[in-house]
């Protein structure tokens, strides 16, 4: 199958012929599925087609994912718990990496069971929506664990924020609470 450099679908044809047509216009014949049945080529310019295909390599691999850190503490209230895991979770959703990080300071050492508990609780919590990459491991004053998005489709979110939840529907009609007094 040949592909004409704007597009057009010249059918099947011989390579020979092929080879003759890209020449004629001043182009080269270029195999871009050899794999097909046929094997689909393309007239265009080589150098051209060189330097797209390195282009596009650059951006598959530009778009790799990022390492996000989110830190705790063993007493974390819940609020900025459920902040923190909001976050996480936009991280996530982003497809980037997120390493949760729990500081422990003086005598929060000696009770590092409750750090653990909190990060197993994080891993529980984000369990729809990351894999754990590495399992928490204490090094010197923190336990430090990271997670890596599963795929697009798997992902389910449970702490959404007031702007991601749908709009409250009023009723035009007279609540069952109030009572007419006519």
């Amino acid at each position: 199958m040949i592909v004409a450099s704007t597009g057009e679908q010249l059918g099947v044809l011989k390579l020979s012929d092929a080879i003759r047509h890209a020449q004629g216009l001043g182009l080269d014949l270029v195999e871009v599925a050899p794999t097909a049945n046929p094997p689909v080529c393309r007239i265009v310019d080589y150098g051209k087609f060189k330097y797209e295909s390195s282009k596009h390599d650059k951006e598959k691999k530009n778009s790799g994912s990022k390492l996000k850190e989110i830190k705790f503490r063993v007493n974390c209230a819940e609020h900025d718990y459920e902040t923190k895991m909001r976050h996480a979770e936009e991280f996530l959703d982003k497809g980037n990496k997120v390493r949760v990080q729990l500081q422990y300071r003086g005598r929060e050492m000696a009770h590092q069971e409750l750090g653990m508990a909190l990060m197993a609780r994080v891993k529980r919590d984000l369990v729809t929506m990351a894999n754990v990459e590495q399992e928490p491991k204490l090094m010197g004053k923190s336990v430090t664990m990271t997670l890596a998005p599963l795929p697009a489709a798997k992902r389910k979110r449970h702490f959404l924020s007031d702007h991601d939840l749908p709009p409250l529907e009023d009723s035009d009609g007279p609540d069952e609470d109030e009572e007419d007094d006519e």
